[in-house]
């Protein structure tokens, strides 16, 4: 079992893997991972509908602590696209103190999931579900874009996708080529630059070149400044005087689907980065780290953060295998944020809108979404309902909707899958049981004696049970019983006792032993009639059925 919490970069450290020649490549790789960050961790501010400080300070204070306290070589930690469209929400509906009260809630709800050690089952969310809502969330980037991409000037824009789309069809004469020449200007770089200079990210290359074209010609765009004012060049904790603990409650449902995201969000960045770098995460450390950056980025006065997996990616492949990259990858922006802050300013918003565009097309996963429309039509079925839920509802709903349904859907399949049937002629091997006096029948349990198959293997169980003196139960494919099954179990047994009808089980594993032993299931069947092989069983059975015909002929 993995350790509870033991961050890597002690971990590394007592495996001697700090050495020179790495540290000085992961030192280069969170330089440039933290100039990548600067445009980006504005960019997720400002579509969240916040200030771009708010997503400086997380990109520094939570990047700096899931590098620091996380359970991955590589994390790259800090605001996201994913979490675009839960901020905007919560911000809308709880304003800007709810949002920093709700993060501050998710991160204990995560280091609560990484104490109850989670971490393994988060990673097992559906991929459907999870290409759906990330599917989602880009297409409502793509259009919360539209505005600034235009040049639109849309004071308050809708928060529904059609009624933004209304907004912009309605306000099309407005458009500003000068806008829209430098957002396309922005996009090209970002997709053809590293084509050409691979060490620096294109979006740092497109903010300086647009700023710079946009100060000097004087060209009328909105930018940073004109819209949100100077960013400061100083941290401060966050604005608390007026919080209240009566009504904490009111934000646990914000805080629930930000600690879920982030979860998943952050464990799914963690994989990828292990299959890059031949590594393995901690997942329960991974969770608790996030936790506290959560913790730590509301104190700050932050916005919801997670493992970021283009910065992640980005990370590696720039040479980085130990946290010392995320670590200086803080450090840089913060530097940056101190020194240059003020030129930060200056950056057109339509820049931002043409960075956060190709971050949009990059997490629309559409090659996964429509491979998964070719497959089964459960997973269709899941990717469809979270990825329109998420658009057109909320993303909220469609988190909890696609993991209900997911489930459901996984139950039904396994339920359809598992089956009693007769070893004696409901197969085609069996020579084996072919020469089984009259009286003795043999039947198997095929699949999880779980509540949603638990019914129907007692109706068959009743109905074949009465025609036999003798019954065999194999159970070597029951992986285990529920407490469903149990008590379905349990009247089976009943009423075959009743009809005097004797059972045997065979091949029951440990984890199913100690189940019905706990269950008390010796008031139905005696312990010895548990059998661990059908070996053992066949040969009680055979004694069981010549002393119950001894018996009836006794009795006449």
């Amino acid at each position: 079992m993995e350790p509870l919490f033991y961050p890597k970069t002690f971990s590394l450290y007592n495996k001697g893997c700090y050495t020179k020649a790495q540290i000085q490549t992961d030192i280069f790789s969170g330089i440039i991972v933290g100039i990548l960050a600067l445009p980006l961790a504005i960019a997720f501010a400002i579509a969240s509908g916040v200030s771009p400080d708010k997503g400086l300070v997380t990109a520094i204070v939570a990047g700096f602590i899931v590098s620091f306290l996380g359970g991955s070589r590589v994390q790259i930690g800090g605001p996201t696209g994913a979490f675009v469209v839960i901020v905007v929400g919560i911000v809308q509906v709880y304003g800007l103190q709810g949002l920093i009260i709700s993060t501050i809630l998710a991160g204990i709800i995560l280091i609560i999931f990484g104490l109850l050690r989670l971490g393994t089952l988060i990673k097992y969310i559906p991929i459907p579900l999870v290409t759906g809502f990330t599917s989602g969330i880009a297409i409502i980037i793509f259009t919360s874009q539209i505005n600034d991409f235009l040049g639109l000037e849309i004071a308050s824009l809708p928060a529904g996708f059609t009624d933004k789309w209304a907004a912009y069809l309605g306000n099309i004469g407005n458009i500003n080529p000068w806008a829209v020449a430098i957002a396309g200007a922005t996009i090209l770089i970002g997709v053809y630059s590293k084509k050409i200079v691979k060490k620096i990210p294109g979006a740092f290359i497109s903010i300086i070149l647009m700023t710079v074209a946009a100060v000097a010609f004087e060209l009328p765009v909105q930018t940073i400044k004109s819209v949100y004012g100077d960013i400061p060049n100083t941290f401060s904790f966050g604005d608390f005087s007026s919080f209240s603990l009566q009504g904490i409650t009111h934000y646990f449902q914000p805080a629930i689907t930000i600690a879920m995201l982030g979860a998943i969000e952050s464990l799914l960045s963690a994989v990828v980065s292990d299959g890059m770098v031949s590594s393995s995460h901690r997942s329960n450390t991974e969770l608790i780290a996030q936790g506290v950056a959560n913790i730590a980025s509301g104190l700050f006065g932050g916005i919801p953060a997670t493992g970021a997996i283009a910065r992640t990616a980005t990370n590696v492949r720039n040479g980085a295998r130990t946290p010392v990259a995320g670590i200086v990858h803080a450090i840089t922006l913060a530097l940056i944020v101190i020194f240059f802050g003020k030129y930060a300013s200056m950056i057109p918003l339509a820049c931002l809108a043409g960075i956060l565009i190709v971050v949009a097309y990059n997490m629309s996963e559409w090659r996964s979404f429509i491979s998964i429309l070719r497959g089964s039509i459960y997973d269709v079925l899941v990717l469809l309902v979270t990825f329109l839920l998420t658009v057109f509802a909320d993303l909220t709903i469609a988190i909890e909707v696609g993991v209900i349904l997911a489930a459901m859907l996984f139950m039904q399949r396994m339920a359809w899958k598992s089956e009693v049937y007769s070893l004696e002629t409901d197969r085609d091997n069996i020579e084996e049981y072919h020469s089984l006096p009259r009286g003795l029948s043999v039947y198997e349990i095929n699949g999880p004696f779980f509540f949603g198959a638990a019914n129907r293997y007692k109706e068959v169980l009743k109905a074949v049970g009465i025609k036999s003196k003798v019954m065999i139960l194999r159970m070597r494919h029951v992986p285990f019983i529920d407490a469903t099954g149990m008590h379905n179990f349990r009247e089976v047994l009943k009423t075959l006792n009743n009809y005097r009808v004797s059972v045997v089980l065979s091949g029951v594993s440990p984890g199913v032993y100690e189940t019905l032993i706990k269950s008390d299931i010796e008031q139905y069947i005696p312990k010895e009639r548990i059998c661990p092989h059908y070996d053992i069983a066949k040969p009680m059975a055979l004694e069981m059925l010549r002393n119950a015909g001894k018996q009836e002929k006794k009795n006449d």
